[in-house]
């Protein structure tokens, strides 16, 4: 039987006297217990001591990245991939590092899919392409990466949480802003905020001012001097509207933010209607003899330029409370952290969060049923009684550190639809007001929990508290070649290449040495360095002629460099051919 030496690792003495890779046990270590600083120091004391090995070199990034370093974290990961191009960890840190960097996301993805390419048997380089899609709003993609994920590793907490955000179409902190742009996001975030004060500004002044003119009009018959003050509005717009046109800056990507961030662009474009529709009832209004067929398109633009903003504001409260798939969110969470204090945090998190989607859903179902049954009919509102079950079914699955908000929030929705449902049933006045009554109330819950929030600066009941699980990823230890797998390759009078072609697997005669880095370099046929473009994955055998029975496998990535062959060890194997006795 072979023995597999994926990870040997010396006994750990005095701090001292440790060797590169016992350094690099400590820094992994450190990392996992919150201590970046400290393992950045004994990252730097592992390169120092193995200046050619790319563990080490990882370390040090991830180190940086959890001191929120992005910018430092960069060159120890490209770093480490110059040193073994073909080591998927190493792929996979650079990926993360890089997808901090402003206009380098394109290359996170590319190193990503490298990563995937050399080690399809792993969950990291999936999850790593989920993550990349999810902060570019590709709620499908990142969903089909991390179910492949879940496919290799049903245990990733990872993966579970931000499939779960997936598949609730989360926005990234940025919606604005897509992350392969060649541009600073604090430079989109600018753009965004002038537009937002722009429209805010706008709507406002528009409002106050109709509501100001009509009162004027109609309490203190004011109105002919209200309406040239409401001109004076109008200019003022101008300058106000310049000012803000000279914030923006980024006009060549203003129309994709608006694309990317669909409550921007509705909110620029009320603005934008809120203006016209302004000056177009100035007009109206102006006219004293008015017609009376233009009453409806007097009171229509007078309800634009007040009611866009309320209007704006409860269309996306209903649309935010629809939209994804909670129910389904809430079953990845379940055991999404069982493995990881950080992941378990931001699944109970999003839990809260989908669990208060799901009650607005349900909420906004029972106003509509039963709003009809007692328009058209009493009976229909017997349909009630069973419209909470989701949202108690949910509840007691994902609850048991629950809110107290959330869990009276909930009772009032299940007690509003049983009375809603008697009322319908026994046709009971108290009935229909106790259902009435508590969905006030549970909505009252909602508005009290969100000021709470709101005051604490705390996560509330809205989208934008569910949080992304980011994990350290490409801290995985290197594959060493110990003295008798390095002696094996130097003195074998032959070795032999294995790779995989359209055809098959095949082999092939080499010449390979041992990088004092631990990669093996190759000289081999040329139909082999066709075939790695397609597939790097080799194996590569040696016995020893010391002795004869001595035999290696290492397993690992091939890459073309110049003229040989660079091969990163993912696994060696190593044992004894069969004696005599054991021959047939």
């Amino acid at each position: 039987m072979g023995r597999v030496g994926t990870d040997a690792r010396g006994t750990k003495g005095d701090l001292p006297d440790r060797s590169s890779r016992e350094w690099c046990d400590e820094a992994l270590t450190r990392l996992d217990a919150g201590r970046p600083e400290s393992a950045l120091e004994a990252a730097r004391r592992a390169a120092e001591l193995d200046p050619v090995a790319e563990w080490p070199q990882r370390l040090i990034s991830l180190a940086h990245e959890r001191l929120g370093r992005d910018a430092d974290a960069v060159p120890a990961a490209e770093r480490a991939v110059d040193l073994a191009g073909g080591s998927w960890p190493a792929r996979l840190r650079l990926a993360g590092a890089l997808r901090r960097v402003p206009g380098r996301w394109r290359e996170a993805a590319g190193h990503a899919a490298l990563a995937r390419k050399f080690a399809p048997e792993r969950a990291g380089p999936q999850v790593m392409l989920g993550d990349l899609a999810l902060l570019r709003g590709e709620h499908g993609e990142a969903e089909r990466a991390y179910r492949a994920a879940l496919a290799i590793d049903p245990a990733d907490p990872q993966a579970r949480v931000n499939l779960a955000l997936a598949l609730l179409r989360w926005d990234p902190p940025r919606p604005h802003h897509d992350p392969a742009w060649p541009v600073d996001p604090r430079e989109t975030g600018r753009a965004r905020r002038a537009l937002e004060v722009w429209s805010r500004q706008v709507r406002l002044l528009v409002a106050v001012a109709t509501i100001v003119i009509a009162g004027a009009a109609l309490l203190f018959d004011r109105g002919e001097a209200a309406r040239i003050c409401g001109f004076a509005v109008l200019v003022l717009l101008v300058p106000l509207t310049v000012r803000q046109a000279r914030r923006v800056g980024l006009w060549p990507y203003v129309g994709a933010m608006l694309g990317r961030d669909p409550w921007l662009g509705a909110s620029v474009v009320s603005a934008a209607l809120s203006a016209p529709a302004f000056a177009g009832w100035l007009l109206l209004g102006s006219v004293h003899v008015l017609p009376t067929s233009l009453d409806p398109v007097w009171a229509g633009l007078a309800g634009i330029a007040v009611l866009g903003w309320p209007a704006l504001t409860a269309l996306r409260a209903l649309a935010e409370a629809w939209r994804g798939h909670p129910l389904r969110a809430l079953a990845e969470t379940e055991h999404a952290g069982e493995t990881s204090r950080e992941a378990d945090r931001a699944a109970w998190r999003n839990a809260g969060v989908a669990l208060w989607l799901v009650l607005g859903r349900t909420w906004s179902v029972l106003v509509a049923l039963l709003g009809v049954a007692l328009a058209v009919e009493p009976g229909l509102a017997v349909a009630a009684v069973v419209l909470p079950y989701p949202l108690v079914r949910g509840y007691l699955r994902a609850s048991r550190r629950g809110d107290r908000w959330l869990a009276v929030a909930t009772w009032l929705v299940v007690l509003a639809a049983g009375a809603g449902g008697a009322g319908g049933l026994l046709g009971s006045a108290w009935a229909w007001r106790a259902g009435t009554g508590a969905l006030a109330a549970a909505a009252a819950v909602f508005v009290a929990r969100a000021l709470h929030a709101w005051w604490r600066g705390g996560p509330g009941p809205w989208r934008s508290s569910l949080l992304m699980c980011d994990l350290p990823m490409g801290a995985e230890p290197s594959v060493a070649l110990d003295s008798e797998v390095r002696q094996t390759f130097s003195y074998a009078r032959s070795i032999v290449l294995a790779y995989g072609d359209a055809y098959g697997p095949r082999v092939a005669g080499a010449v390979a040495s041992v990088t004092s880095s631990g990669e093996l370099r190759l000289i081999a046929e040329t139909e082999a360095w066709q075939a790695i473009e397609d597939d790097p994955r080799v194996a590569v055998f040696a016995s020893d002629p010391l002795q004869r029975r001595f035999w290696v496998e290492v397993r690992g990535i091939a890459l073309a460099d110049s003229d040989v062959m660079r091969v990163t060890p993912k696994q060696v194997l190593v044992g004894e051919f069969p004696g005599r006795h054991q021959r047939r």
